[in-house]
């Protein structure tokens, strides 16, 4: 089955595709030009809000009128129907260069993130957010570009990524927030792009969108391939299930560092596509705010 196209957003760096099933409503971000968008299934309408800073992630909230940011500088709360943001909480403010990147909520309504650092060293960490918007750091072996956040449906897999060594890890993950030891789920071959961000179907499969490899891919439980579904976008992101039955995959991608010759040959870069693949998803687990 071929992606289709949905919307041609045209993003620098369109990520975090997020169902909304309360609104029948589509979320994602475009980090590089600090904006956050929405597309509604009912009437295809569109909605824009420019932020002031790039948001590498966020998450649904108990609250529909509430999203959680991961701003490149830390976290807030956004008010979408007032247009409104919270006080940031900082986070890594000793390492200036990195900024927030791809990140998803537990099935306790935490929300846990990685960094990005542009110079892809490792010497961004992996963080959870509680209720009170309380920043942890968690013991897991820092990255470059921390990615991949998702959790298998029980809640006790959690799986990642530092996307530059295109190994894909899982942790066994506890409800009271402990984490155990990382071990190998899958090392993607050197020509086939880099993981980047994931999200995990009924079944337990991991989908995950390869960067440089046109193609969304996913893993069954063990780790083995299953199925792969290509996307006329080399740079693909993201993908997440949503549609009325949680039967549709969408995918984000991106047209940053394309020339003119590259966009020629994938003019829907940085677009959101869709495809039917005959699995189904979850509803999104919801920040739990205490405020």
């Amino acid at each position: 089955m071929k992606a289709q196209l949905l919307v041609d957003a045209r993003a620098r760096l369109g990520e975090c595709p997020l169902w909304c099933e309360r609104t029948g409503s589509l979320y994602w971000t475009d980090i590089e030009s600090a904006t956050l968008h929405n597309w509604r299934a009912a009437d295809g309408r569109l909605r824009q809000w420019t932020l002031p800073e790039r948001v590498g992630s966020f998450a649904l909230c108990e609250r529909d009128s509430q999203l959680l940011l991961g701003l490149a500088s830390g976290i807030a709360l956004f008010d979408l129907e007032r247009e409104s943001l919270s006080a940031i909480v900082p986070v890594d403010a000793e390492q200036p260069s990195t900024r927030i990147n791809d990140g998803r909520c537990d099935r306790q309504g935490r929300f846990v993130f990685g960094m990005f650092n542009p110079a892809e060293a490792a010497i961004g960490h992996f963080y959870r957010v509680h209720a009170d918007l309380r920043v942890e750091r968690l013991p897991l072996p820092p990255a470059g570009v921390g990615n991949s956040l998702a959790f298998s449906p029980d809640g006790a897999v959690l799986y990642y990524t530092d996307s530059p060594t295109r190994t894909i890890w899982r942790v066994d993950y506890h409800a009271d927030g402990r984490l155990g030891a990382p071990s190998l789920f899958v090392q993607l071959p050197a020509n086939e792009g880099f993981a980047d961000g994931s999200t995990v179907d009924a079944e337990g499969g991991l989908w995950n969108a390869q960067w440089k490899g046109n193609r969304v891919v996913r893993y069954d439980a063990s780790g083995a391939e299953s199925a792969r579904f290509d996307v006329p976008a080399s740079q693909v992101t993201c993908p997440a299930f949503g549609g009325a039955a949680l039967d549709q995959l969408y995918v984000s991608s991106a047209r940053i560092g394309l020339d003119d010759a590259a966009l020629s040959h994938e003019p829907a870069a940085g677009g959101i596509f869709v495809l039917q693949t005959g699995w189904r998803g979850l509803p999104e687990a919801r920040f739990a705010s205490a405020r």
